[in-house]
Order: C-alpha cells, then sequence, then structure tokens
C-alpha cells in the first residue's frame, strides 16, 4: 500500500508508491557512457579555449591557464549571474526585484576526459573537496553573497552538457526557498529540544539501522526516511557542523573515500545512472553553529518530476527508501584479506 511520509526537517510530504517500482531493474535510464568523441574545452592542452581560470591545483609549477593541473576552476562561460555591479533592490508595487549579482563558476575535477570521482584516485576526490572550500572561503568575503551552492549534474539526464566530469558553484544575493526550509526547520526542532535535528537523525539512523548504508570515522551515510527521488542518498558528518567549509584534513581524508565508494554503488547497483549532488551549507553570515548541520545529498535520475509534483510541492518516490538502503548496502565490495605467506 503506498504511504506518506513526513520530512522531520522542512516538514515537506512524499508519497512512497512501491506498487511502481521497487528494485533497481524496474527504471528504465539511459547509462552515463563517456565516449570521449569530440572537442572537449575541459580537457588537458585545451586550457585556452575556457574562460582563464580563477583557481587551480598545480604540483609542477606551470602557469596559470597551461597544462600541468589536477583540479582547474573557471567561470561559467555561460553563468546564470554576473560578478560585476551592485544589487539595486527595488519595489514594483506589489513585486521585488534586484540585479542578477553573484558567481557562477566550474570546478575541472581532472585533466582526464575518461576519468569520474567515482573512478579517479581517491587523493584527487580529497582535491576536489579541498577546491569547493577554498572557493567558498574566497567567496563569501563578498558582502553581496548569502548562499553558496555547490552542486554536480552527472550525465546529460542531470543536465550536464558536457561528460567531462565536473562540478559547478552559484553564489547568490539570497537564501534559496530549499535551504531556508531546513535551516528554519533545524532551527525549530532546536528551540523545542535543544538539539540539533540532523544529530538526531543519524542517532536514531545508527540505532535502527534499516536505512543505514554505510559509516566511516567521520561520515554516516543514510537514505533519508522521506526521500524525493528513489535511491536518494544523504551522507552526513558525525560531528556536528553547521558549515562545510569549516571541514578540515581530517574530515576530507575521510569525506572522499565514503563519498568515492556511493557514487561507485550507484553505478553498480543502478548500472551507471546520471545524478546530482549538492552540499547543503549554512547560509553566510547566519549564527547557525548550534543547530544546523551541513550535509551532502545524492540523487540519481531516475524518475521524472510531472503535473502533481509540480502543483502539489509532494514527490512520488517508488522504492523505499529501507530498500534502496538494502540494495546500496549490499553493493559494498568485500574487503579482501590478506593471503598468508607460505
Amino acid at each position: 500500500m503506498p504511504e506518506l511520509r513526513k520530512d522531520p526537517i522542512t516538514g515537506r510530504w512524499v508519497i512512497i508508491a512501491t506498487g511502481r517500482a521497487t528494485r533497481p531493474t524496474d527504471f528504465v535510464r539511459d547509462k552515463v557512457q563517456i565516449r570521449g568523441s569530440g572537442f572537449c574545452p575541459f580537457c588537458y592542452g585545451n586550457e585556452s579555449k575556457t574562460p582563464p581560470e580563477i583557481h587551480a591545483y598545480r604540483s609542477d609549477g606551470s602557469a596559470r591557464n597551461t597544462p600541468g593541473w589536477t583540479v582547474r576552476i573557471v567561470p561559467n562561460k555561460f553563468p546564470a549571474l554576473g560578478i560585476e555591479g551592485t544589487l539595486n533592490r527595488q519595489g514594483e508595487g506589489l513585486y521585488d526585484k534586484m540585479n542578477g549579482i553573484g558567481a557562477h563558476e566550474v570546478i575541472i575535477e581532472t585533466p582526464q576526459h575518461n576519468l569520474t570521482l567515482a573512478t579517479m584516485p581517491t587523493s584527487r576526490v580529497e582535491d576536489v573537496l579541498w577546491a569547493y572550500r577554498d572557493r567558498i572561503l574566497d567567496l563569501e568575503k563578498d558582502k553581496r553573497f548569502k548562499y553558496i551552492l555547490i552542486f554536480k549534474n552527472h550525465g546529460e539526464a542531470a543536465g550536464a552538457s558536457l561528460e567531462h566530469t565536473h562540478s559547478q558553484l552559484i553564489a547568490l544575493p539570497v537564501v534559496p526557498k530549499r535551504v531556508r526550509e531546513e535551516v528554519d526547520g533545524a532551527r525549530e526542532h532546536y528551540n523545542f529540544k535543544e538539539r540539533c535535528i540532523f544529530c538526531d537523525i543519524l542517532r536514531q539512523e545508527k540505532e535502527k539501522s534499516v536505512r543505514l548504508i554505510a559509516e566511516n570515522d567521520a561520515f554516516v551515510v543514510i537514505a533519508p526516511f522521506a526521500p524525493r527521488f528513489p535511491f536518494e542518498i544523504w551522507i552526513i558528518p558525525k560531528t556536528h557542523q553547521c558549515a562545510f567549509e569549516q571541514s578540515h584534513k581530517a574530515e576530507f581524508e575521510q569525506l572522499a573515500p565514503i563519498l568515492q565508494d556511493m557514487l561507485s554503488r550507484l553505478d553498480r547497483v543502478l548500472e551507471f545512472p546520471a545524478y546530482n549532488y549538492i552540499i547543503h551549507t549554512a547560509p553566510i553570515g547566519e549564527s547557525a553553529e548550534d543547530y544546523y548541520h551541513w550535509h551532502l545529498e545524492i540523487m540519481p535520475k531516475l524518475t521524472k518530476v510531472a503535473g502533481f509534483e509540480w502543483g502539489t510541492g509532494f514527490y512520488i518516490n517508488p522504492t523505499s527508501p529501507e530498500e534502496s538502503a538494502k540494495f546500496l548496502r549490499e553493493a559494498a565490495r568485500p574487503v579482501e584479506t590478506p593471503t598468508a605467506a607460505h
């Protein structure tokens, strides 16, 4: 029987319609395949074909906008928002508007076209995380910005226009509604119970285990209780921390392998699906240390948002989080035991 579930943070309702699809093979989708045909501006040697780089990691001391990089950040060639100018907030009767001020950057995760976050060396995934942190810390100095979103579109179905693996960053002059709902919901829970709701969720999920997928010393991976999408997973730090950019080396050394592990499991279970991931961190300049808890959400692109979702704000998810967590737990690669010497 279908079931209505309420997200404990935002209050959003979802419908778990398990009669529609329960197993990974029930979903019709196109595999994300890296063909490598044609010209790619993100590839090694094509640095002059992108806007001039903002930042890059180079171990060989090479010059800007030349080969020699491992991670490279450039402005988006077709930005959603422009960096130059003032906000010029205005009212027009009932309506509010401002100039489209912001920053829109592309994080090119590797110079090698055929790699993904799931297949590149784990140390390179860690470099990508450091690049996210460096850019957030730099951009939050700009007083015009209220929120910085890191997100990744993997595969054409998830919105990627280029197959070369990359992430994006958009700095906004307002806090997005989705983030505001999370922050306000977390604050309300804290005001009532004097505890972080994300920490409470972690405690309960670890105790019950049915939606727990994996964990290491610093992070827990769960299928959320009320997921919007089939096989949606959240990676949450065990230590309470409101902002991703406050993370340090020890956290990134743990986040890189568990993120890579989860993306690899999705590839094995769902046969290389398109996906989106986002990092939700605290808004800039808000005192959210006590009640907000940053996290990373991964959403495979297996279903379509249609009229019912747009009309109600509800999501219909054909797979229960308990089932998706089970499949992803079982997709863990076995730990190889050393062979005894003879």
